[in-house]
């Protein structure tokens, strides 16, 4: 590794320490925490509608009970161009990057790969845990077995790991938008369904099928106890994990390889210049809105035909997506220092260090506001309306963050992964 790669980070890679102990945590990248902060808030805001919602809602307004509401379509086109998968994005490759930061410390200290294996074992059983009794729309299960995957890619150079993450990405988006297209065409041309024959019946088969599980999720969410939840994800929603392995496939491996490339090149430390990574940044993030508007308008202005829909929000709106991502990471990257001096800067850098704290932590508020058990509002709101609750979550999560660590080391999530993946129980006062 040359001296570019390593983003000059050997004043923390803690050469007077074990193999299996943990570093100082006083040496951080600011960009890093303050990206973190700004994307746990923003996953919120994608998630929002499948906390209040089954999971269809979440593409297909047309699955919102009692019929969308004009204004439902304009929100999930914000949605749609601004919101989801950004944010999923920006943390993939901010988990990807501090993957790499984590094996780069245990190297230096002479250890090896398996403690962030370790760490990652143990990623996977929180993330089974916030599936099945907390919410269905987990990441960290995506998280751990990507990574299990990507350990084995440490060791290519920083060069590698970028060409060959964004060919990865880019032929996963293309592999989808044509899988995706096939059936948008067959729904738009009566003719070609004719033709198709026993094929599209499969489609439409499958489709309703999407829809009756949907009705089956609402039912229990509005109406059954927690213990029935727990059950209905058990025994109707457990194989739902094994679609995420062709996420994992076409994004998250990917993006997490170019989250480790450009950590190696100092992409967090605005390594390339302030002004290359300013024009480029805004160039990725509104030429890839400006993409995105137009394909999710596609979709708005025919009133959400199903296929149509689903091809738009899964198919080609992965090419702009990784614009944006990067333009989107490339802009905070260069707002981190300014943010770090400011009040509000400087909570979303706490957010940011409670990162798996927060995300925890509002997969438990929104149980309890939208839960029929609970606060009862499941399949009550429309998407408008839920943009306040979205508040009420981003409020929480800002104004508890930095108080908590002014009188603790870590988060409480952080602090129990700590303590799990060393073996060890740290001191969590400060």
């Amino acid at each position: 590794m040359n001296i570019n790669e390593s983003s000059g980070l050997a004043h923390e890679a803690g050469h007077g320490a074990a193999p299996d102990q943990p570093v100082s945590g006083t040496d951080r990248i600011v960009s890093l925490d303050f990206l973190r902060g700004v994307a746990v808030l923003g996953i919120l805001f994608a998630n929002i509608t499948a906390f209040a919602h089954p999971m269809l809602v979440y593409s297909w307004p047309g699955a919102m009970p009692g019929g969308e509401q004009p204004a439902d379509g304009w929100v999930w086109l914000f949605q749609f161009v601004f919101v989801d998968g950004k944010f999923r994005g920006l943390f993939t490759l901010l988990f990807g990057a501090g993957m790499y930061m984590f094996v780069e410390r245990a190297w230096s200290r002479g250890g090896s790969r398996r403690l962030q294996l370790r760490r990652l074992i143990f990623l996977l059983i929180f993330g089974l845990i916030h599936y099945f009794l907390i919410f269905v729309g987990d990441i960290l299960v995506l998280y751990a077995v990507s990574g299990f995957i990507a350990l084995s890619m440490l060791h290519w150079t920083a060069k590698t790991q970028l060409k060959v993450g964004i060919a990865w990405y880019l032929l996963g988006s293309l592999l989808l938008t044509g899988a995706l297209g096939t059936q948008a065409a067959l729904e738009a041309m009566p003719e070609a369904r004719a033709e198709a024959g026993e094929a599209w019946t499969q489609m439409s088969d499958e489709w309703d099928k999407q829809i009756r599980d949907a009705s089956a999720e609402r039912e229990v969410m509005q109406g059954g106890s927690y213990p029935a939840v727990v059950s209905f994800r058990v025994t109707e929603q457990g194989t739902d994990l094994l679609q995420m392995l062709l996420i994992a496939l076409v994004e998250t491996i990917p993006l997490m390889l170019i989250g480790m490339a450009l950590f190696r090149l100092g992409f967090f430390e605005a390594a390339a210049g302030r002004a290359k990574m300013k024009r480029w940044g805004w160039i990725g993030f509104i030429g890839g809105a400006g993409v995105s508007a137009a394909l999710g308008w596609m979709a708005l202005a025919q009133n959400f035909p199903p296929f149509l829909t689903q091809f738009v929000f899964n198919g080609p709106s992965a090419l702009p997506r990784l614009a944006m991502i990067l333009g989107l990471a490339a802009l905070l990257v260069l707002a981190a220092d300014a943010a770090s001096r400011g009040w509000l800067g400087a909570r979303f850098i706490a957010a940011g260090r409670m990162a798996f704290s927060n995300y925890i932590g509002t997969s438990l508020v929104m149980m309890l506001i939208f839960q029929g058990w609970a606060g009862g509002l499941y399949g009550e709101l429309h998407r408008l309306a839920l943009l306040p609750v979205v508040l009420l979550g981003w409020v929480l999560m800002l104004g508890w963050s930095r108080p908590w660590l002014a009188r603790f080391r870590y988060g409480p999530l952080e602090w129990l992964w700590r303590c799990l993946t060393y073996g060890r129980l740290f001191n969590i006062k400060r």
